[in-house]
């Protein structure tokens, strides 16, 4: 029987907005991890066949198929296809989907999934060129308002009843794991350093909750949902090699982790944030798995109150939750977080021996991805 397993995972470091990687075109910040990964796993690149490849702002820089201009840019044989995928925040986490199940069904043997998001260059929303994006369908069923994340952060603070000071309790608690994994070289082995920028640029280290409490709330008058609760904007990318066990050991690969489950799902488009829940329950439900079983969670920080939230609902061990730290502390380059995240956790369960680990994002449009891995 087939399988799907990652043979390799690398990522260049977070870099903040207009910080150490801002100078750089985001398709050469893709083709940057597309030629870290052959030469850290030592697959030929003539046997890739595909590039999945996740970016949200699909205009300017990021426009034209990045994806099959990473290929090309990172000196890539002509002969290896790329295309480029949307799902908002999860797009390079649908990307590992993707690439998994044309795997497992025998349509390709080695697919590399990714994705990249240079947020300094390619603004965030930058893609909709101030038109109404939603069609006069979703206007009439929601109204002319639009959607706002962080709006929606505000409704699941108030529903769940979170407090500022417990949002700005999580959000320091993000950049002290961060700081911590970062001091023990836990990031090393992930990260391809782009010249000198070796490591991640958004853990702030001096913050406090004395210094989160002086932030503005702006997206509620007497809100609770701060810059400081909120991840990061910033610019980074990350790949993934996918094949079989078979493929993988005829060409003298390490397979590193199975993906064992892999899901997505919807909610309210309106709060937007809280698909992680049906997520995370359905990928459990189609693995046969408790939460219990689980050794590390992966929920994306987009906001402060969507991993606490998740944390309710599931009743999972908040001690394996986000362990090195998340996108408030580490950034959050949209098109290559889910990438990144998944390489981080597939990190820390090779480093502490954890069979079971699952990631999460919430996604615009009110969806989530939901993958398991087993380790190998």
């Amino acid at each position: 029987m087939r399988d799907a397993v990652i043979v390799g995972a690398v990522r260049t470091p977070v870099g903040r907005r207009k910080g150490g990687l801002s100078g750089i075109h985001p398709v050469d910040l893709s083709a940057h991890v597309l030629r870290a990964l052959a030469e850290r796993t030592g697959i030929d690149p003539a046997h890739v066949d595909d590039v999945v490849w996740g970016c949200v702002s699909q205009v300017g820089e990021q426009s034209w198929n990045i994806g099959r201009n990473a290929v090309l840019s990172a000196g890539w044989p002509e002969s290896v296809p790329g295309t480029t995928l949307d799902r908002q925040c999860g797009s390079s986490q649908q990307a590992v989907h993707f690439a998994a199940a044309v795997v497992l069904s025998g349509q390709a043997d080695l697919v590399v999934a990714g994705g990249v998001e240079s947020m300094t260059r390619v603004p965030m929303g930058s893609s909709a060129a101030g038109q109404w994006a939603f069609g006069e369908g979703v206007r009439e069923r929601y109204g002319d308002g639009g959607f706002s994340q962080g709006v929606g952060a505000e409704m699941i603070a108030a529903r769940w009843g979170f407090s500022r000071a417990r949002l700005d309790e999580y959000s320091l608690a993000s950049h002290q794991k961060a700081a911590a994994a970062q001091d023990a070289g836990g990031f090393k082995q992930e990260i391809a350093p782009v010249g000198p920028i070796d490591a991640d640029e958004g853990i702030r280290r001096d913050t406090s909750l004395a210094k989160l409490a002086e932030l503005a709330t702006p997206f509620k008058s007497e809100g609770v949902v701060t810059a400081g609760s909120a991840s990061q904007i910033s610019d980074g990318a990350a790949a993934l090699a996918v094949t079989t066990s078979d493929w993988a050991r005829e060409h003298g690969l390490r397979p590193l982790a199975r993906i064992h489950t892999a899901v997505v799902a919807a909610d309210d488009p309106v709060i937007m944030l809280t698909a992680p829940i049906p997520a995370t329950a359905k990928a459990l439900r189609r693995a046969g798995l408790g939460i219990e079983e689980i050794g590390v969670y992966e929920v994306n920080e987009a906001f402060a109150p969507v991993p606490l939230a998740w944390l309710a609902e599931t009743e999972a061990d908040p001690e394996r939750l986000n362990p090195r730290g998340g996108a408030i502390a580490l950034g959050h380059p949209l098109g290559g977080s889910g990438a990144r995240i998944m390489t981080t956790m597939l990190g820390h369960m090779r480093d502490n021996g954890i069979r079971y680990g699952l990631q999460t994002m919430c996604e615009g449009g009110g969806m989530a991805n939901a993958t398991i891995l087993e380790l190998l």
